[in-house]
């Protein structure tokens, strides 16, 4: 049997990882739902917000994601050249110095707390108990980076993905299970953060059965001498800055939100239009730059740059043909897609307002935000991550001068700086990486994303004329809102596909490969 074409196994295997990924997206938004119908985002529930921010950042900074950046190119590396036997051996070595060092670290915060929470215009005992409830996730998802970055060495996405969805729902048993048992508001949060510390502790457990059907396993290993350890820290600190710089920009939103807004509504309102937001981005531009990255370190390994520009130009248009569509569909949906999907119990219609103009103002970087996260995989791939982490740190100083300045208009300023932040992020990346390896179809990336987002603006117009007409036919029930606007979701779907193929946009082709896929293997 004739094997499929790469753009045919990328588009298969981005279809897999998206629907893995999107389910947990789902559950997610899920799960804002259930959590905004009993705290709203007014209030205590802001509280959370920043007690969940401040682990949230140290874990982007030394765990998960930035562990994993510097760990898939090395034991990349090490497959490619046979050495499987020592590539677990620095796999296990990892596992026991991150479970020593994020443990030492997990407990010098519970310690600190107290000084480190009292910044924050919170009711400090709450504020504090928080923290110290849900900075475990640190070492968990510490430990996690690794077992997922094994697993996708390997080209194994879907369980490592489908593990939040199981989060997610661990989260929301907790909650409807826990919040109507206790009366103070306290209480309830109390209930939130317990459950999810329970989840990622579920998370960190759930894909460990996996690894035993590979070549190796996880040993009783402290092999810390070894070059290739010593390589992974190397290149952790800048992919931890890299990334990690990613989640500060996101403390220093909360501190403009919560000291010079609203303390009491702008925290919890960026986050609630930030979980609508991380959907899309969070079934296309991860999945795409999820299975790519592996195939990049090995290309790279391979010094094979011609390759790997191929790889690198094929995922920005494939992101761009998913994520352009969907930015300008939510923009304009903003107020109903938030009303639909928060506006019920404590969450008020004056909050959907808030809420749906800094999911807008969002949109706008969307698609940016997912071109940073494929670029910034390319530099790791070629083990040059001081180049994404120089950026990274450019952006640092560039976001919060936007906050001063965008602050002023009210809560969705602080999107709106995001948002010009990753699309001067993006531009300063394609430079650096045109400079290193040469041209990677920016003629080609152009043509695709002008008719792109030709197609996508007719899109958009439909999406709102249908709800505008939808809204106005079946009203503002439960059933009304999904009629009104999932139809005009489906309508924007056909009218950008069919404009796609007017318009001769090459990556729909790609898409359609998954039929043909389908049917060979069905």
């Amino acid at each position: 049997m004739n094997k499929p074409a790469p753009a045919r196994r990328l588009a298969w295997s981005t279809a897999i990882f998206s629907a893995a990924t999107g389910l947990s997206r789902i559950f997610g938004l899920v799960r804002e739902i259930v959590a905004k119908n009993y705290f709203g985002v007014r209030g205590p529930i802001n509280a959370f917000e920043i007690a969940f921010l401040i682990p949230n950042t140290v874990r982007a900074l030394v765990a998960d994601s930035a562990l994993s950046g510097a760990f898939v190119p090395v034991f990349g590396e090490l497959l490619e050249k046979g050495d499987r036997s020592r590539a677990w051996r620095v796999a296990s070595t990892l596992f026991w110095l991150m479970l020593a060092g994020l443990g030492t670290l997990t407990v010098l915060f519970l310690l600190l707390a107290p000084w480190l929470m009292a910044p924050f215009p919170y009711e400090q005992e709450l504020l504090v108990a928080l923290s110290r409830i849900l900075f475990p996730v640190v070492l968990l998802l510490g430990l996690s980076g690794i077992v997922v970055g094994i697993l996708n060495s390997y080209e194994h996405f879907t369980v490592p993905a489908l593990t939040p969805v199981v989060w997610n729902i661990v989260i929301i048993l907790g909650l409807v299970i826990g919040v109507p048992h206790v009366d103070s508001e306290e209480a309830k949060l109390y209930v939130y953060a317990g459950a999810v510390l329970a989840g990622t502790l579920v998370q960190f457990l759930l894909p460990l059965p996996w690894l035993r059907n590979l070549d190796g396993r996880l040993q009783l290993v402290l092999d810390w001498r070894d070059p290739a350890v010593r390589q992974v820290f190397v290149l952790m600190l800048p992919v931890t800055l890299a990334l990690g710089l990613i989640n500060v920009n996101a403390l220093i939103d909360a501190v403009f939100a919560a000291k010079l807004i609203d303390p009491q509504i702008a925290p919890s309102a960026i986050n609630a239009a930030f979980r609508i937001y991380m959907l899309p981005q969070g079934i296309f531009s991860v999945a795409v730059a999820t299975v790519l990255f592996p195939r990049m370190a090995r290309l790279a390994a391979r010094a094979d740059i011609g390759g790997f520009r191929e790889t690198v130009s094929a995922g920005l248009r494939q992101i761009g043909f998913l994520l352009l569509p969907a930015s300008a569909v939510f923009a304009v949906l903003a107020v109903p897609i938030v009303r639909l999907a928060y506006e019920r119990g404590a969450f008020t219609p004056d909050q959907t307002t808030v809420v749906a103009g800094a999911l807008a103002a969002f949109t706008l970087g969307l698609t940016f935000n997912g071109t940073m996260l494929l670029l910034n995989r390319s530099f790791f791939s070629l083990q040059s991550p001081w180049v994404p982490t120089a950026i990274a740190l450019g952006n640092l100083g560039v976001n919060a001068l936007l906050d001063w300045v965008l602050y002023r208009v009210g809560v969705w300023g602080i999107p709106l700086a995001t948002s010009f932040v990753n699309i001067a992020g993006t531009a300063a990346l394609v430079l650096v990486l045109r400079r290193r390896t040469g041209h990677i179809g920016g003629r080609r990336l152009v043509d695709s994303y002008l008719r792109i987002a030709v197609a996508s603006a007719g899109a958009a117009g439909v999406a709102y004329g249908v709800w505008y007409g939808l809204d106005a036919l079946v009203g503002r029930s439960l059933g009304g809102q999904i009629v009104s606007v999932g139809g005009a979701i489906l309508a924007s779907v056909s009218v950008f596909l069919v404009l796609a193929r007017v318009l001769r946009i090459r990556e729909l082709d790609t898409l359609l490969s998954l039929r043909r896929r389908a049917g060979t293997t069905g």
